[in-house]
């Protein structure tokens, strides 16, 4: 009896430490996965010179290419595709630096750049001409690929985008200009607590093992990032002059309470953008598609449909 006690106790001892340590990660990539699932999209993969880049692909008819922010991922626009796919085509990706994807310690992933190797991973992929849509920096990212390769191009979407200086200072610039630590780097779940609040209006109610893996995945790519920052953060008015050059229908949508990049930002797009619609979302942050993924959709194939 007494032995069948220690080895019942042995059991239950081991299955608490598979519950603590591998059940939270499979839960995630269960929850991940069902997202993908929801909206059609199948995660690929595919080289690309030096990088392998991993993107999710799903629906059909005329191709969407998305395009995360800064520190973010392909699944930023899983919610949002959902909405949209079908009957789009949906390819979202891990820009090179950033996810999955392949980040090189040498490599350059300024703004530029990097729309060099979105034309390779187009080419890759099979994509002739689409429409284009990012967010924060991948709005940058976007709006520069529609400059250097306006044949490719056919409508910019502006998520809350960088690239351009805002006539009111963001709480963000504020904070980095004081020398206050960027707060969208987490290394700790209180970190990743306050980085939540600060890209949200309504911050999303995240269960703490989950915030737990997130901030371990953050940790593995805090020093890229950093170094990626350092990179881009010197490019940021970089966009403006050539705005004018952008003659695709331009979908400019951003929520009211960024504190990131202020919606003053708005103002300097709406006047260089030849052919601009503009969305301003209100009590919402710096993430619409991500918090409120179907209302986001919604303005964007209005926008679509309005070609």
């Amino acid at each position: 009896m007494k032995k069948k006690l220690v080895v019942l106790t042995a059991v239950v001892v081991v299955l608490a430490l598979v519950g603590y340590f591998v059940l939270p990660d499979l839960l995630v990539k269960w929850a991940t996965e069902s997202e993908r699932k929801a909206a059609g999209l199948q995660e690929k993969r595919v080289r690309v010179g030096d990088h392998e880049i991993v993107y999710l692909e799903g629906g059909g008819g005329e191709t969407i290419l998305m395009l995360h922010g800064f520190a973010a991922n392909k699944d930023n626009w899983a919610r949002f595709a959902k909405s949209i796919s079908p009957p789009y085509h949906v390819v979202a990706l891990d820009l090179p630096g950033f996810g999955g994807s392949t980040c090189l310690e040498d490599a350059s992933y300024r703004i530029a750049d990097q729309a060099k190797r979105l034309n390779r991973f187009a080419d890759a992929v099979g994509l002739k001409k689409f429409h284009i849509v990012g967010n924060s920096m991948g709005g940058h990212l976007a709006a520069r690929y529609t400059v250097m390769f306006p044949e490719r191009v056919l409508t910019l979407g502006l998520f809350d985008s960088a690239g351009v200086q805002a006539p009111v200072p963001s709480e963000m610039v504020k904070r980095l200009s004081k020398g206050e630590p960027n707060p969208l780097v987490a290394g700790t779940v209180d970190e990743f607590d306050r980085l939540i609040k600060f890209v949200f209006f309504t911050p999303p109610d995240i269960p703490r093992f989950v915030k737990k893996l997130l901030v371990e995945e953050a940790q593995r790519h805090k020093v890229s990032n950093e170094r990626i920052f350092k990179q881009i953060s010197s490019e940021n008015a970089e966009l403006e002059p050539d705005l004018p050059k952008i003659k695709a229908r331009t979908l400019v949508l951003w929520g009211d309470h960024d504190r990131v990049l202020d919606v003053s930002c708005v103002q300097v797009l709406e006047k260089g953008l030849p052919n601009c619609t503009v969305v301003i979302m209100q009590d919402c942050g710096h993430l619409p598609m991500v918090e409120r993924p179907h209302e986001a959709a919604e303005h964007y194939l209005a926008f679509l449909k309005g070609m």
